[in-house]
């Protein structure tokens, strides 16, 4: 399943990101994985959760690439339940331009691989033009 949390900055996504996030390193049985434009909300997300900054990886600068990159952590770890991607339009170029593309892929990836997918993105329904919200939960 892919959740989205839409709204401009400042509505309080990422607050209700980092709320649902530490609810679920307590109760999943899996991990989770919690990916930030930076490192600021380290301490405010429980230790459990696996934190990836994307400052970190500046050469990751589309759609295709970032996909590539959740792989990559898939991977490596078998047993993720939840991922959470925070300010999406801030990671890897992604605009509104390609978010259809990029929200269908991590659909496929959700199905295939039973992971949920929680997305903050900065904009409001009427903006995300394209993207098909079948199969899709927003959540605010």
């Amino acid at each position: 399943m892919v959740k989205l949390l839409v709204g401009h900055k400042g509505s309080g996504k990422t607050k209700n990101m980092i709320d649902f996030a530490n609810k679920d390193a307590e109760e999943c049985k899996g991990s989770v994985v919690f990916i930030n434009k930076n490192s600021r909300l380290i301490y405010d997300l429980d230790h459990r959760i696996r934190v990836i900054c994307m400052e970190d990886f500046v050469h990751i600068t589309n759609v295709s690439e970032y996909i590539g990159f959740i792989f990559g952590i898939i991977s490596s770890n078998s047993d993720i339940e939840k991922f959470y991607l925070d300010g999406i339009m801030k990671h890897a170029d992604i605009s509104l331009e390609v978010l259809p593309e990029f929200i269908e892929k991590i659909k496929v990836i959700s199905k295939d691989y039973g992971i949920d997918f929680v997305v903050s993105v900065s904009a409001e329904l009427e903006e995300m033009i394209g993207v098909n919200f079948d199969e899709c939960e927003v959540l605010n």
